[in-house]
């Protein structure tokens, strides 16, 4: 299993339409893609960023056919709605980690 990792710093003026848009639009049509298993949404606590608010969205994903097949196949059209909704108000990085133990069920 792996965890595809988005970080996006958002400008504190439009964060709460941020959060709002994402939980109700962005990250339901990511997981409608049927490419991931689950998702949590997190904000980062005590960062020294005091006009912006940053958060994590990670998603859980099988394996790494699964993962570049979304990458390939929904996310351009995916990330452009998020950059014409937000352009110029949030910087945004991408990792991938390998999940190695865990004490969830699945």
């Amino acid at each position: 299993m792996l965890l595809y990792n988005v970080t996006v710093t958002v400008d504190m003026a439009i964060h709460e339409d941020w959060v709002q848009w994402m939980r109700h639009t962005h990250i339901p049509d990511v997981m409608s893609t049927g490419m991931f298993v689950s998702y949590r949404m997190n904000r980062l606590i005590g960062h020294d960023h005091a006009d912006a608010e940053i958060y994590t969205m990670q998603y859980l994903v099988k394996d790494m056919a699964q993962l570049v097949r979304y990458q390939e196949e929904f996310a351009p059209a995916l990330q452009r709605q998020h950059s014409e909704r937000y352009d110029g108000k949030y910087a945004a990085f991408r990792t991938v980690m390998e999940l190695i133990d865990h004490n969830e069920r699945m």
